[in-house]
């Protein structure tokens, strides 16, 4: 189905995807929503920006009864930040019919809290697999139980960060008809072995970009030798102006003093990363959301699964460990058929990395800064010529060669001549090969001869 009108949806769907203004599906919707809305169990590999929440979030929509007073659909994802971005969006459901109750679960918030207002049980559940299980197996005031629908979004990250126990616990006191969905970028065989525990014959579902081969994001390298990454990135930030540049650091103190530096040099900043607190996090998700900033500075596990709109720049403070995090990184520009440019500031040690990547399809060009002034450089990776054999050699005079009067059938002549000279060559190395062994045998007659002698 090619637009949203084609489906048979309630009215509360309807108005709840009106009020996002959608009007066509995106590749994974199109084919997870008619699975999902029959109960089939799915596993979705996809990227950030692909639309892969709403074809959750959509289904859920249509199959949760607003009348029944329980939990009928639950929805993990590992960080908070990640549970609060899916939250924020299900609040377009609760606009649609007010009478849906969604309710996020995650850490830092007060547990008290968060007890009293499950008093009411929500028909939805949002949050983090452990403060689901806590408030769920230890606290008792949480009724998953109930639900028909578990949905584990970044399921990989999941495992990554040793959540998949937690959602074990929670899954196994579940319905045995429980309908699961797994959203991810990549299915680890840890993952595969969780999913087959509780699937029943899943549906897979592939829709993942490759920015490695995106002919929209231009990967420049810039050098750092001596300097400080921060004090390349302060010259670099002087010759461009995005809508929305993502910084990306190695470790959350790299972060931490990067977003700091650039703070005493006049820049508004937007900080993600690990070592901030929880109301600082959640300050970081509502600025990233609004765009009252123009520069976010993450790490690639706080920035990861987290949809930022427009970003049009993205810098890479030195390469990843992890090499597949330099694709993700470079894949978050350039989406909705837009261009972007990705800079990587780099230093010998990691040639390396740059070549690898190179092997993996990335085109670098290759950029200095003088007087805020790109200039241009020698290519890092050059490219290897191949050596032409004596016979390739004589091949190319051939097909090369000057005509004053190109003559009728001079194509088959010239296809004679190359066989002609081919069974040349042939014959002389057959000769060779016959002198070769000639002396291999003669030799062998004197050690023979000299071995009786002695």
């Amino acid at each position: 189905m090619s637009k949203f009108s084609d489906y048979m949806f309630c009215e509360e769907t309807k108005q709840f995807l009106a009020l996002e203004g959608f009007v066509k599906p995106t590749p994974i919707q199109q084919q997870v929503i008619p699975m999902a809305c029959k109960g089939k169990d799915i596993i979705g590999r996809s990227d950030t920006g692909t639309g892969k929440t709403h074809a959750f979030l959509i289904p859920i929509m249509e199959k949760v009864k607003v009348d029944m007073n329980k939990v009928q659909a639950v929805i993990t994802a590992p960080t908070r930040e990640l549970a609060s971005q899916i939250y924020y969006r299900a609040q377009k459901m609760c606009e649609a019919n007010p009478k849906l109750r969604v309710r996020l679960i995650v850490g830092g918030i007060e547990k008290s809290k968060m007890n009293d207002s499950l008093k009411v049980q929500p028909h939805i559940v949002i949050g983090t697999p452990g403060r689901i299980k806590d408030l769920f197996l230890n606290e008792q005031t949480l009724r998953v139980d109930t639900a028909s629908i578990f949905v584990v979004d970044e399921a990989d990250m999941t495992l990554e960060f040793g959540f998949l126990e937690d959602i074990d616990h929670i899954a196994g006191k579940m319905n045995s008809d429980l309908q699961m969905m797994s959203f991810s970028a990549t299915i680890p065989m840890g993952l595969k072995l969780f999913l087959k525990k509780y699937m029943k014959e899943p549906q897979y579902v592939t829709i993942c970009d490759e920015p490695n081969a995106h002919p929209k994001i231009e990967h420049v390298l810039i050098p750092c030798k001596h300097e400080l990454y921060e004090d390349v990135l302060l010259k670099l930030l002087t010759m461009f102006t995005p809508y929305v540049c993502l910084i990306f650091a190695n470790t959350r103190l790299e972060a931490s003093n990067v977003a700091q530096k650039m703070r005493d040099h006049g820049y508004g900043v937007i900080e993600l990363h690990g070592d901030l607190t929880a109301r600082a996090r959640q300050k970081a998700m509502k600025e990233i959301r609004t765009l009252e900033k123009s520069y976010i500075v993450a790490t690639d596990i706080a920035a990861r699964g987290i949809d930022i709109d427009g970003v049009t720049h993205v810098v890479s403070m030195g390469f990843p460990k992890e090499i597949n995090f330099y694709i993700h990184r470079s894949g978050r520009t350039a989406r909705a058929g837009k261009d972007g440019i990705c800079y990587a500031l780099y230093k010998e040690n990691e040639l390396r990395t740059i070549n690898t990547l190179h092997t993996k399809g990335i085109a670098f060009e290759h950029r200095g800064i003088k007087d805020h002034t790109f200039v241009e450089l020698m290519p890092l990776i050059q490219k290897k010529q191949k050596k032409e054999s004596p016979l390739e050699k004589e091949i190319s005079k051939i097909v090369h060669k000057k005509k004053q009067k190109v003559k009728p059938g001079y194509k088959v002549k010239r296809k004679q001549e190359i066989e002609k000279l081919k069974r040349r060559k042939k014959r002389e190395m057959i000769k060779e090969e016959i002198k070769q062994q000639k002396k291999e045998r003669a030799k062998a007659k004197m050690r023979e001869k000299r071995g009786l002698e002695e």
